[in-house]
């Protein structure tokens, strides 16, 4: 189970500039009917606070954003932006993850509101969601046994993290619980040295963009740290291309 009590920095109250359009038939998208993963992507959504686009059967769509996931209930908490409670029935949920790709799901609501909570309703975690990545590049795991890793400081502490995946414009890195503590959607971190195997380095500045927890047989809680490479210059592009081609060249 996800641990909601982790510290990160939630953004504040939705606003109906911030909605998020569904996803189409035509768009490429992922189905996920894995109920821990579903569990898991709600519980993120929480954690950062970010919008969610409610479109209810035949009305407009009102904003909210999830306040809490109950795995062993099956609920989650919606807490709605406005005062109205939509109509019961058919409902369309929409929200962006970790801004590089887009959930929505589907339930039949019936809108249970929290006594003494007027915005706060009770919904149950959907069978299914549907998931479409839109990052720019696609990213490539990091292959076993090879040194893959990022160093930094922040706030006058060493921070050495796995790089599991990576991009030519962008990395994934897995922090620790209290490694993640000191990060946030938004953080910049600079000066990162980025180890790509064994004769492959590159500094670069990074924007956090994706905090996720989750749970690994051996390590126990987890946390996924995606982050944008910020202020990419030609000559690190290159590193990168060279980084990608050689990771290709060996599957």
């Amino acid at each position: 189970m996800t641990d909601l009590s982790m510290p990160l920095m939630r953004k504040g109250p939705p606003k109906s500039a911030e909605a998020v359009e569904r996803i189409t038939l035509t768009s490429v998208a992922h189905e996920m009917r894995d109920s821990i993963d579903i569990a898991d992507a709600l519980t993120t959504l929480a954690l950062t606070g970010e919008p969610v686009t409610v479109y209810p059967y035949g009305q407009d769509f009102v904003m909210a954003r999830i306040d809490a996931v109950d795995v062993e209930r099956r609920l989650f908490t919606l807490d709605l932006a406005d005062d109205v409670v939509p109509a019961e029935g058919r409902t369309v949920f929409v929200a962006g993850l970790g801004g590089n790709a887009k959930i929505q799901f589907e339930v039949h609501a019936h809108w249970d509101i929290v006594p003494g909570h007027p915005n706060l309703v009770q919904l149950p975690l959907p069978e299914s969601c549907l998931t479409l990545n839109r990052r720019a590049e696609p990213r490539l795991e990091s292959p076993v046994g090879m040194n893959y890793g990022a160093r930094f400081v922040l706030l006058g502490k060493v921070f050495e993290m796995p790089l599991y995946d990576f991009s030519r414009g962008g990395v994934g890195l897995r922090a620790t619980p209290d490694q993640a503590l000191e990060l946030y959607i938004g953080k910049k971190l600079e000066g990162v040295a980025l180890e790509m195997g064994t004769s492959l380095m590159v500094t670069a500045d990074l924007e956090v963009r994706l905090l996720r927890p989750f749970r690994t047989f051996l390590l126990g809680q987890q946390v996924q740290v995606g982050c944008r490479i910020s202020n990419i210059t030609m000559q690190m592009r290159q590193t990168l291309d060279r980084a990608v081609t050689t990771v290709q060249q060996r599957r």
